[in-house]
């Protein structure tokens, strides 16, 4: 689950004669209007005036690349954010926004590289602590993850996004009655009840307790139907239930969704080697993968394609990453790996 923020900066109040400086605040303030109001065409148009006036206005740097990080445009959007921070090397805003973006490509040490920055400046700023946290979550470090969300929640106790991510890694843990407990506390406050229920619905998964599972995930989309994620959980829990035909017209609908999930890459993987098909189970896999090599359990599936594909080297090679990124075991074993 992400929850993100990205920062746009304030505009100071105009000065009371018509100086430079203030013409370039006007050309802000008319572009964050345009922006607020999603003409981004002209967002940019003013934004650019005001940098004609200031080549190194911070703001105005910043301002145009959350332009472009709304627009998925993550490589303008970094650039952006990068020479505002070379205009103003204590632009804590900026620092953020960048880590953001950086997280968004998979950049994950440049990313806590950023968040450090900011959270050494201001230690309990609550957007930085939650990237914080998303990076120890990405990067498996649970116990780290955890303390993060926990100490949000004592910052804002309130803070139902933090509360349902704390659940997600307690369920990523393997504390499933007290990952349990803290989602349910979520779906009671009917505030990110979708995301609280479908993590349930996976804690559920993990007990093989299917009945709930579908339960779960069919609450999650009946509150947000075009959810690819959802979708996507639905399959994968289809996939466990051995209904792989009734699994894969939702994971191909969450795919269509978000072409960019690992997740229903790696969940069709598992579809195809169901149905031992090694070549295209590969193809899914490696997709994966290559969106993001952290996508849980996806080199143990595989090394169980390369097994089914009689290519022992890949198989060994797979077997290894998965020890590294600390994946589950499996009952699947190697003969004869280095």
């Amino acid at each position: 689950m992400k929850f993100r923020w990205i920062l746009i900066a304030l505009s100071v109040a105009l000065m009371c004669c018509d100086s430079a400086d203030t013409k370039k605040h006007r050309f802000l303030l008319k572009g964050n209007a345009e922006l607020a109001d999603r003409h981004e065409e002209a967002a940019i148009r003013y934004f650019n005036e005001a940098l004609k006036i200031d080549s190194c206005f911070a703001d105005a740097h910043n301002n145009l690349g959350t332009l472009y990080f709304r627009q998925k445009d993550y490589g303008q959007a970094i650039q952006y954010y990068s020479q505002a921070i070379g205009c103003n090397p204590t632009y804590w805003a900026a620092y953020l926004n960048r880590a953001n973006t950086l997280f968004e490509v998979k950049d994950l040490p440049g990313a806590f590289t950023d968040v450090n920055k900011v959270l050494t400046a201001k230690p309990d700023t609550l957007p930085a602590l939650f990237l914080k946290g998303l990076i120890f979550t990405q990067t498996r470090q649970y116990s780290k993850a955890e303390t993060i969300f926990r100490k949000i929640l004592e910052i804002d106790s309130l803070n139902s996004e933090a509360l349902t991510n704390l659940g997600t890694v307690l369920y990523y843990k393997g504390s499933y009655v007290a990952a349990r407990n803290v989602l349910n506390q979520v779906v009671e406050r009917k505030t990110n009840e979708a995301e609280a229920l479908n993590t349930l619905s996976l804690v559920a998964l993990a007990e093989k307790n299917f009945t709930t599972a579908l339960a779960m995930i069919d609450r999650s989309l009946a509150l947000n139907g075009e959810n690819a994620f959802y979708k996507n959980n639905k399959g994968y829990i289809l996939l466990k239930m051995n209904q792989p035909e009734k699994a894969l017209p939702y994971i191909d609908e969450s795919i269509v969704l978000d072409p960019y999930n690992s997740y229903a890459y790696r969940n069709k993987g598992l579809y195809y080697l169901q149905r031992n098909d090694a070549a295209n189970a590969i193809k899914m896999l490696t997709r994966a993968v290559e969106l993001d090599t952290y996508t849980e359990q996806v080199h143990f599936y595989l090394m169980e394609a390369y097994v089914l594909d009689k290519n022992q080297e890949k198989a060994c090679a797979e077997l290894k990453l998965a020890a590294d990124h600390h994946e589950q075991a499996t009952t699947l074993t190697i003969p004869n790996c280095k």
